[in-house]
């Protein structure tokens, strides 16, 4: 059984001069990335937190980022401009990839697949091969924009989230249809997959977590009220037992992944946290660290330990 948390913030990074949008980590447990509204992506180490390195510089914002872990890449979505690969080696592109004129708000490559899912603000799903990165095709279900991706990798499946307030579940081999769940009121900003696969967990605009039982046809488990304002992102910890969520309001809440008990709050007042938006969370293995992402231009290092009851 889960026992409780206890958070500390162990630092804030700073450099990014516009609203910070996106984390991704590394083929390395110290090493993760960032991105946002200035074009600037960097890289952060851990263990000296106070040194963010310049990786790559575009012209537009960026909203999602994908590390490519056997070929050390980083795949960059530019609002408007496409896919561009980055040689993490050289800090050069590699390939720039055209897309439709549109935001890519999400990113996914997945080696059991050997392909590259991009959600583009068209409603597209771009797929691209995952050796060549060049584009086999773009499934449209709809002309509002797909915001979020998720992969299952014991079923297949690719989750996929979408601003007419429906989260498509595909056969990430065939792009077929297997599911339309129509839950939600409002934009569905996030979907992730527990680490085991037998739930999904999808969430957005209109503030409600809804859960959603993988081998019984996506039936839903049921809904709570998670925050007060839009979830941007949910994240589960290495080993799987928490999960978090980040929203507009501010704060970051973390849960009991089995009962979905809120174990802790961390915002403003309580933790010295996020001024504005929280965009997006990454929860390393390395000692347990959750990063937090936000529009105040800030990056905070979370430590969360486990207190046992």
């Amino acid at each position: 059984m889960a026992g409780n948390l206890q958070v500390q913030k162990i630092t804030t990074l700073t450099g990014h001069r516009d609203c910070v949008y996106t984390l991704e980590p590394s083929g390395q447990e110290n090493i993760f990335f960032s991105a946002g509204g200035d074009g600037m992506v960097a890289a952060w180490d851990f263990d000296k937190p106070e040194n963010g390195e310049l990786v790559a510089r575009v012209s537009t914002s960026v909203y999602a980022l994908q590390y490519v872990p056997d070929r050390n890449l980083l795949l960059i979505g530019q609002n408007q401009e496409g896919l561009q690969v980055i040689g993490l080696n050289s800090k050069q592109i590699l390939k720039s990839v055209p897309l439709p004129k549109a935001a890519i708000f999400d990113i996914l490559y997945t080696s059991e697949q050997g392909k590259v899912y991009v959600a583009l603000g068209n409603g597209g799903v771009g797929v691209l091969d995952g050796d060549t990165f060049e584009l086999q095709t773009i499934i449209r279900k709809t002309d509002q924009s797909a915001r979020c991706l998720a992969y299952n990798k014991h079923t297949g499946e690719l989750a996929v989230g979408y601003s007419d307030n429906v989260v498509r579940v595909f056969d990430a081999a065939s792009m077929a249809l297997q599911q339309e769940l129509t839950a939600h009121t409002n934009s569905v900003f996030t979907v992730a997959y527990s680490p085991d696969g037998r739930l999904l967990l999808t969430a957005g605009r209109d503030a409600h977590l809804w859960v959603w039982e993988v081998a019984e046809n996506y039936k839903a488990r049921g809904y709570q009220i998670a925050h007060m304002y839009t979830i941007n992102h949910i994240t589960y910890s290495p080993d799987g037992q928490y999960f978090a969520t980040c929203s507009m309001d501010k704060s970051i809440k973390l849960w009991d992944a089995e009962t979905f008990k809120l174990l802790k709050v961390i915002d403003k007042v309580r933790n010295a946290g996020h001024g504005t938006s929280v965009n997006k969370l990454f929860w390393s293995a390395h000692q347990n660290q959750l990063v937090s992402c936000s529009d105040d231009r800030t990056i905070s290092v979370w430590d969360i330990k486990k207190v046992r009851l």
